[in-house]
């Protein structure tokens, strides 16, 4: 269950708004939690896209 609230907290979308704590001091990681954050948000987009269109067509 704790698995569980850390992916929820991770896929949060006030969490591009906010500073990553643990990366105050290097850009480079902050950049690359945003870019997996991002990556995380598309692929669940594509993923709910290709369902509705299995059911729709």
């Amino acid at each position: 269950m704790d698995f569980i609230k850390k992916i929820i907290g991770y896929l949060n979308p006030i969490g591009f708004l906010r500073k990553d704590r643990e990366a105050k001091k290097n850009v480079n990681l902050r950049f690359m939690h945003g870019i997996n954050r991002l990556s995380i948000w598309m692929m669940l987009l594509a993923v709910i896209v290709m369902i509705l269109r299995y059911f729709i067509l």
